[in-house]
């Protein structure tokens, strides 16, 4: 099995940066969403980037259906990749927006899918990456819930021209299981590996990058 390519979310701490970059993550997901335990302040983000010298090409700005004059700002402040969490019946004027705002290359899409909801189809032409992330009723990402892991195969292999970011729930434990079931060339590791929200536990970034390394 390839290795996927491991991007770790919800950083909030330099020290936390330091350590996945030295594990070895692709990706650092800094979430600027207000209502989220692991929230940073752009004036937070900007010192997280300097202190933890995260190269501009590994940071992912995560937000929910965040304003398209935002979504510039942010990407003039040194953000290259955007994760954007959404209703998945969003009028798609707005995605349009976000499209143009940061180019559809640097776009994560991920759409809030309730269970058993099909994937909307027309959400391909925004975007060249998708996020799938577990459902809850009242929150975005984050809450340790597993996405549909073979939901996401069929995905994967129905739209294959796309990039496809498997989240949810995954943690050292799960993470090899959850890839091989769905086929993801990319993983999102988040609240698997905290000891509390936006809290990192080391030995468990270790044994995440570990358990797919040694596959």
């Amino acid at each position: 099995m390839t290795v996927p390519k491991i991007k770790v979310c919800g950083i909030t701490r330099p020290e936390d940066a330091t350590f996945a970059l030295t594990e070895g993550a692709d990706l650092l997901g800094f979430i600027l969403y207000h209502k989220s335990p692991r929230r940073v302040t752009l004036q937070e983000a900007r010192a997280l980037f300097d202190d933890a010298e995260v190269p501009k090409e590994k940071r992912v700005a995560v937000d929910v259906n965040p304003d398209p004059v935002h979504l510039t700002q942010l990407k003039n402040e040194g953000f290259s990749l955007f994760q954007l969490h959404f209703p998945f019946d969003l009028p798609r004027d707005r995605i349009g927006e976000w499209a143009q705002a940061v180019g559809s290359e640097n776009l994560w899409l991920a759409p809030k899918l309730p269970p058993r909801e099909s994937f909307p189809e027309d959400l391909t032409t925004f975007a060249s990456s998708f996020l799938i992330d577990g459902f809850s009723l009242d929150a975005y990402g984050g809450t340790g819930q597993s996405a549909d892991w073979n939901q996401f195969a069929e995905w994967r292999n129905l739209w294959s021209d796309k990039e496809w970011i498997l989240a949810g729930g995954l943690s050292p434990e799960n993470v090899n299981q959850a890839v091989a079931i769905s086929g993801a060339s990319r993983v999102d590791a988040n609240s698997g590996v905290e000891s509390a929200p936006g809290i990192k536990d080391s030995a468990k970034v270790r044994a995440f990058f570990a358990s797919l390394n040694a596959t």
